[in-house]
């Protein structure tokens, strides 16, 4: 009688499961869809505005135009000037989330060094980063390495100040615990601590692959001679608008799929993790 009774119950619960599943796909669909009808709606009113002259086609450009900018991109050497701020953005990325990791690990390790530091770091991020273009200018150079130095001028700091926040708030149950075991502090760091905020390490890597693309297209505004940011400077010099607003969409989609990038990762290290 009681098996019957479970089995029944395992039963009603495995249908509110699947209710539950078919409702989240739903309310997925309808979410990608309704984004996906007010993208459309945004192109066709620009275009149509574009046609009728309710929206000035010279300065905004129109989809129509973009779209033939894009299918000649070989004249305006698109692809090369996506690679680089693509390899650009990702240098700079990979060394202001390395870079962030390891001083933020060097400040919890010593949290005199750590209240030392805290005024500063509070203060470099809140400078703002473009006016040190011209001084990275003059220390590195004009070129790729200046606007490499910029992105990680942005990004560096807030990956200090997150993954720091992150470490020092770790539960406290946990670390008595292994101290109870005569853990050392780096099996502390290595076991509990680290893998304890793998969660907000990639809500941080999210933020600055955005902040990294910025700080690139900041840098090829002030220096470089390619890249996206140099083609929209470029492309305001001469008025060529169309050329500007594509490389404002392009640097758009290029953002998302860097979005998406760090989710996938986040998912398979996740799943290595906790599998």
């Amino acid at each position: 009688m009681n098996k019957k009774k479970e089995l029944h119950h395992h039963e009603i619960l495995s249908k509110e499961r699947q209710l539950y599943l078919k409702g989240r796909q739903k309310r997925k669909r309808l979410i990608m869809t309704t984004q996906i009808l007010i993208l459309l709606a945004v192109i066709v009113i620009w275009e149509v505005g574009a046609i009728m002259g309710t929206i000035d086609s010279f300065i905004v450009s129109s989809p129509s135009r973009i779209w033939r900018t894009l299918l000649n991109f070989r004249n305006n050497q698109l692809p090369f000037h996506i690679g680089i701020t693509f390899l650009e953005t990702m240098i700079g990325f990979v060394l202001g989330a390395t870079l962030g990791i390891f001083i933020a690990f060097t400040l919890w390790w010593s949290s005199f060094l750590a209240d030392v530091m805290a005024p500063y770091l509070v203060v470099i991020n809140a400078l703002p980063k473009i006016a040190l273009g011209p001084v990275i200018i003059i220390w590195v150079g004009a070129g790729m390495q200046a606007v490499i130095v910029m992105a990680l001028a942005i990004s560096l700091v807030v990956t200090i100040l997150e993954m720091l926040s992150g470490f020092v708030n770790t539960d406290a149950e946990f670390l008595k615990m292994a101290r109870t075991f005569h853990a050392s502090k780096l099996q502390i760091f290595t076991k509990i601590v680290f893998p304890y905020h793998l969660h907000t390490l990639f809500n941080c890597l999210k933020i600055n692959i955005g902040l990294s693309l910025v700080g690139v297209i900041a840098g090829e505004f002030l220096v470089s001679r390619a890249g996206l940011g140099y083609l929209i400077i470029y492309g305001g010099q001469v008025f060529q608008m169309d050329l500007v607003m594509t490389s404002v969409i392009i640097l758009a989609v290029l953002a998302a799929l860097l979005y998406g990038m760090v989710v996938l990762i986040e998912q398979v290290v996740i799943k290595m993790f906790f599998k």
